[in-house]
């Protein structure tokens, strides 16, 4: 009897205690709970982690509404594997005190200043205006307009189908084969940046288009080169480094800027960087971080930075003074071939055309204007002097002058691409294995560098037309009289 007597007087005694018990702490309790109880169901690990939990009066009426929310995981496509978004870690600085390899052998020169400043224009920096034109209907309407044909598209889809065959079972491409006429040494990571941006040209993405299964691989294989300090190009040969780094670094940035893809940003981003510490005390890059410039490394890693910068990475706007001074450095004032203005290889170096179509090509990039005298004088003498000539090849040169021309419009592009558009296209083997490629043998420096060089090249060269957006709005001429 006393039994039941105690335990009826306990139970009223608990529920006074809960009738008296403060709403503001009943409502702690239950929520404090369902949080554990979400937090063991929502921990893979079935650990729960450090949890924070802010306890304070609350003012409101008590509540019992709850709201439920979950956080997914990113998914990038049912091809991708899950060992590639491995864990990233925090990127050191850049210890370039240390030579990667082997020393250029050539002293520094002091820089040459040239007088007078060069007249800038507003360049825009976005996806839209520099990758902008290579999908859709504003790809067929700057096609039709720069002069491209039937003809070039169709030598683009067959020079892609080459490199699509030639695309190694991990994803990258070899300079040395499987095809006949490789390169004589080996540089992977340049062939896969040189095969990407050909494929990318022409608007595919690891996102879309015909060949996006082969990107996915490609950059799925690119970016797992990249060490801590934002290097690519570890096990390249010492005097090939810095232009594999700079290919990778334009690769990964336009594929950014194309797809806004987040996971693409850390690896983008830490190129630039390395890109911008290695800059040398002349203004530009070559062999080595930091050491010395010549012309041929630095358009590359122009092109990279410009890249970034389209795609919104941050990139140290210090560099371009640096970069200007350094153009200035090796520009020549013509001679009995250029009647503007050359640039050479390196400082003291006379002008040759491929530099001088790359220096031009970089200085439109970095804002030069385009009425600048010596811009129209130096492309009408490479568009006269040194047209596009099968006999004498030389993809390196023509990759820079048809983008130089390109931007700079007018009659002056107009005879150029008169031979571009049937030349080219007529030199690419159409038939056989290596059909939609082009052959390395007379080239340049196709017989250093083998068959997927020649054969990227000269695909860039025909996807000029969309590949990027016009830099200048090129004024309506009459008689080679501009009309405004």
């Amino acid at each position: 009897m006393k039994a039941k007597l105690f335990q009826t007087f306990h139970e009223w005694n608990v529920k006074r205690r809960l009738r008296e018990t403060p709403a503001w702490l009943l409502s702690t309790v239950i929520h404090l709970v369902l949080l554990l109880v979400l937090a063991l169901i929502t921990t893979s690990s079935g650990e729960i982690g450090r949890l924070m939990l802010t306890i304070s009066q609350g003012r409101d009426e008590f509540t019992t509404q709850l709201v439920e929310f979950s956080i997914e995981p990113v998914i990038l496509d049912d091809l991708l594997e899950t060992d590639f978004l491995e864990s990233r870690v925090e990127i050191d600085p850049i210890a370039m005190n240390t030579p990667i390899d082997v020393t250029s052998g050539v002293s520094a020169l002091p820089l040459v200043e040239l007088a007078g400043d060069i007249p800038m224009t507003k360049l825009p920096s976005s996806p839209a205006s520099m990758f902008g034109g290579r999908r859709g209907a504003l790809k067929q309407k700057l096609l039709k307009a720069s002069g491209g044909t039937e003809t070039t598209e169709n030598a683009v889809s067959l020079g892609l189908r080459w490199l699509n065959r030639q695309q190694l079972r991990d994803g990258s491409w070899s300079l040395r084969g499987p095809y006949t006429d490789g390169a004589r040494g080996e540089n992977q990571v340049s062939a896969t940046a040189m095969a990407m941006l050909a494929f990318m040209g022409a608007g595919n993405t690891h996102r879309e288009g015909e060949y996006r299964k082969e990107v996915l691989r490609a950059v799925r294989w690119l970016v797992k080169q990249q060490d801590r300090q934002g290097f690519f190009a570890v096990n390249s040969a010492p005097h090939e480094k810095m232009y594999a780094q700079a290919q990778a670094m334009i690769a990964l940035c336009e594929l950014y800027a194309m797809t806004g893809d987040s996971w693409l940003r850390p690896y983008a981003q830490a190129s630039c960087n390395f890109a911008v510490r290695a800059q040398s005390p002349q203004g530009g890059w070559r062999y080595q971080p930091k050491m010395d410039s010549d012309t041929s490394v630095t358009g590359w890693f122009v092109m990279g930075l410009k890249s970034g910068e389209a795609a919104g990475l941050e990139v140290d706007r210090y560099i371009w003074p640096k970069i200007q001074r350094y153009f200035d450095s090796v520009s020549t004032d013509g001679g009995e071939d250029y009647y503007g203005v050359g640039y050479s290889y390196m400082i003291g170096d006379v002008a040759t055309p491929s530099m001088t179509a790359e220096g031009l090509l970089c200085r439109q990039y970095m804002g030069a204007d385009r009425n600048l005298l010596g811009m129209s004088r130096s492309l009408a003498s490479l568009a006269s002097n040194h047209p596009i000539d099968l006999q004498d090849p030389d993809v390196y040169y023509w990759y820079y002058a048809t983008q130089s021309l390109h931007h700079f419009g007018g009659p002056l592009w107009t005879k150029w691409n008169d031979q571009l558009k049937v030349q080219l296209p007529a030199s690419q083997v159409n038939r056989g294995r290596e059909k939609g490629s082009w052959s390395p043998q007379n080239d340049a420096w196709g017989r250093h560098a083998g068959r997927l060089y020649t054969t990227c090249f000269s695909i860039f060269c025909l996807e000029v037309y969309y590949r990027h957006m016009p830099l200048y709005e090129v004024p309506q001429e009459k008689n080679g009289i501009a009309l405004n």
